[in-house]
């Protein structure tokens, strides 16, 4: 079983995607540390952002286990992360990586922001996962103050609308929900409420009538 959630940052799918693939027993992955790591290798680097083949060749040999996961959650990391996954060159080379994950037999968990429509278009459920801007604000700003940095509620909330604006409106792969996916509003939802939500959808999709899926299609060149 694949389950392929998107959504918008700070709304609850990565927290609610380990939490169901802990409760299916399926591996997880969460793609947008992907593009997190190939942004702080740029940085680290001195790699311009604008040399899309330079990041590119990032993408193609990044491993996570490189990386500590705390820096890559790091707001400055996090904004140059949307500024990479714009790059079509990016895209393509992570492509595989996160389709051959998804491809496993034992099924998957994947959260992003276009796994049910470009990685994983054949999940057997796809999940939306939003939540108002200033709820979702507040949780960031919680987030990274827990982690020291020294930000305002007023700057999160700025800088995650022009993130939505980049990510929804970037030529390839834009953000958005795949036509058959399920909506989950976590504005007044905490993570148990979520993850029961969550269940409850995926319960009934296994009663449901199965129906024949789209495969993958690769970013074009």
């Amino acid at each position: 079983m694949i389950i392929a959630l998107d959504g918008t940052t700070s709304s609850g799918k990565g927290t609610l995607a380990k939490r169901l693939a802990a409760y299916y027993h399926l591996p997880h992955l969460d793609t947008g540390l992907l593009y997190r790591a190939v942004a702080k290798s740029a940085l680290n680097k001195g790699i311009d952002f604008a040399d899309e083949r330079e990041c590119a060749l990032l993408a193609a040999h990044i491993d996570l286990a490189e990386f500590d996961e705390r820096e890559l959650r790091s707001a400055g990391v996090g904004a140059a992360a949307s500024v990479v996954a714009s790059l079509a060159a990016v895209r393509r080379a992570l492509f595989e990586l996160q389709r051959k994950f998804a491809q496993q037999k034992v099924g998957a968990v994947l959260d992003g922001r276009d796994i049910g429509t470009v990685i994983a278009p054949d999940a057997d459920v796809k999940l939306w996962v939003d939540a108002s801007v200033e709820e979702r604000a507040r949780r960031r700003f919680k987030e990274l103050s827990s982690m020291g940095e020294s930000v305002t509620e007023q700057n999160v909330l700025l800088q995650l609308e022009e993130r939505d604006a980049r990510d929804a409106q970037r030529k390839d792969a834009p953000m958005k929900p795949a036509d058959d996916a399920v909506w989950i509003d976590t504005t007044r939802m905490d993570p148990d409420a979520c993850l029961a939500k969550a269940i409850e959808i995926v319960e009934a999709h296994k009663l449901a009538p199965k129906e024949k899926k789209a495969p993958a299609r690769k970013p074009k060149s």
